[in-house]
C-alpha cells in the first residue's frame, strides 16, 4: 500500500515537472523579447540552449573572415541558408528576415547571433551600424505581430 502510494506521488511530481524550462530560467531573464544588443556575458551556446528551450529558431553567423559588406552578406545567407534568390544587399536581408517567414505560418520567435562582425575600413562604422539597423527593423517587425526577435551581436 504504501509502495503504490509512492509511486502514485512521484507520478504526480513527474506530471507537474514542465517538458521545457520556464522563461524565467532561461539566461534571457530580464532581456526584452524584441531587441538587438551586444552579446556581452551571454555565452552562444547558452543562446542556443534558451532557443531550444523556449522552441524558438535560432539563427549563428560567424563573420570572421567577412572583409567588406558583400563578404558579410554572403556569409550570413550562407550560414542562416537564405534561398538562393537572395538579393545580397541591405534590403534583401531584411525581407529574408521578415516577409517569408511570416508568410510561412505562425513563427515561435527567433534568437540571433551576430558574432564578430568586422570593424575594418571596408566595414566601418557607418555599414556596422546600416547592418545592426536591419536586425533592429525586423526586431520591430517581428515586434508588431507579437513574435519575440532577440538579436546578439559581437564584433571582431
Amino acid at each position: 500500500m504504501k509502495r503504490d502510494m509512492f509511486l502514485t506521488m512521484e507520478r504526480d511530481a513527474e506530471m507537474e515537472t514542465p517538458l521545457r524550462r520556464e522563461a524565467s530560467d532561461s539566461p534571457l531573464k530580464g532581456v526584452r523579447s524584441n531587441i538587438v544588443q551586444s552579446i556581452r556575458a551571454f555565452r552562444v551556446s547558452d543562446l542556443q540552449d534558451a532557443a531550444r528551450s523556449l522552441n524558438q529558431h535560432f539563427l549563428y553567423a560567424n563573420l570572421a573572415n567577412a572583409q567588406s559588406k558583400q563578404d558579410v552578406l554572403d556569409m550570413i545567407a550562407q550560414q542562416f541558408t537564405f534561398p538562393s534568390h537572395f538579393g545580397k544587399n541591405f534590403d534583401a536581408l531584411y525581407d529574408c528576415m521578415t516577409d517569408p517567414l511570416h508568410k510561412s505560418g505562425p513563427q515561435p520567435g527567433f534568437i540571433v547571433v551576430l558574432e564578430q562582425i568586422p570593424a575594418n575600413g571596408k566595414f566601418d562604422k557607418e555599414a556596422r551600424e546600416q547592418l545592426l539597423d536591419i536586425f533592429r527593423d525586423t526586431a520591430d517587425y517581428w515586434a508588431d505581430r507579437k513574435i519575440p526577435f532577440r538579436c546578439f551581436y559581437s564584433f571582431l
